[in-house]
């Protein structure tokens, strides 16, 4: 039966691992309530024997092997029976790390005082208990060492290592994310070189804009010069001007003297007197 939690809440991290722990209690449920109909006596509990192993795992593997959850989430866990202390303490022993249940190492459940086969590497069994399983818990082989047993010991989701399944797919998604900020960085720099071009763009366009302006003011200004010019003739030489001053000022004095010549000179009429 599912194991019962006590009243006091759970401790700070729980829920790191409470979904998948809810989701391990709700299947073993469905299970127990399943029919056992065409089903052999023993393989009725096998589910019960395997999910335990699996979700005794995960909470082994986010503690020991990954250390995801602190003492006191996995303290929590043993002491609200969500995970088996008895399977965990046989772990740690060598030879026993992949053991599938407690049950079947031990020698008063099968005759001649033995261990279930399951217990026996594959490498050293014989041709017709190449693929025997345990009647009690299905297990093909908990084994430990190199080639002793299938890695997925049930040979089915029970069997699946779901702490690596947890810890592969928030790598997973922390690489995506990280890429995903390093394309939204890439996307912000090239937006703002963009920017920067575009500034630069529109100033160099301001610049040939005047520059323009500046050279239509000059043509301007030549073409009023030019005007002038046909309007009033070229402007006459300095020269010249300065001989036309000196022909009037030699025209004056000889003005002048000749007035002067004529008072001093006797009209013709006293001559002759």
């Amino acid at each position: 039966m599912p194991p019962r939690r006590s009243n006091r809440p759970p401790p700070p991290g729980y829920d790191i691992i409470e979904p998948i722990i809810d989701a391990l209690e709700n299947e073993l449920r469905d299970k127990v309530k399943e029919s056992n109909v065409n089903k052999r006596n023993t393989e009725s509990i096998w589910p019960v024997h395997q999910i335990n192993w699996q979700r005794t795992r995960y909470v082994y593997d986010m503690y020991y092997t990954y250390s995801k959850i602190s003492k006191k989430v996995y303290d929590y866990c043993l002491k609200n029976k969500l995970a088996d202390a008895g399977l965990i303490a046989k772990w740690k022993k060598p030879g026993y790390e992949r053991l599938c249940s407690t049950y079947v190492i031990n020698p008063q459940n099968y005759k001649f005082g033995t261990t279930s086969i399951c217990r026996v590497p594959i490498k050293d069994r014989g041709e017709n208990a190449k693929n025997a399983q345990d009647p009690t818990t299905g297990c093909l082989g908990c084994a430990s060492g190199k080639d002793a047993g299938p890695m997925n010991i049930f040979g089915n989701k029970y069997g699946q290592n779901l702490a690596a399944v947890q810890v592969a797919r928030e790598t997973r998604m922390e690489e995506m994310e990280k890429r995903r900020e390093a394309r939204r960085l890439k996307e912000e720099e090239e937006e703002r070189i963009a920017q920067v071009e575009e500034k630069e763009d529109a100033n160099v366009a301001a610049a040939a804009t005047h520059e323009q302006n500046d050279d239509d003011g000059e043509s301007e200004t030549d073409d009023e010069d030019t005007d002038d010019e046909d309007d009033y003739g070229p402007s006459p030489a300095a020269g010249v001007w300065a001989g036309s001053k000196k022909l009037e000022a030699e025209s004056a004095t000889i003005a002048e003297g000749e007035g002067d010549e004529d008072e001093g000179r006797p009209t013709k009429k006293l001559r002759s007197e």
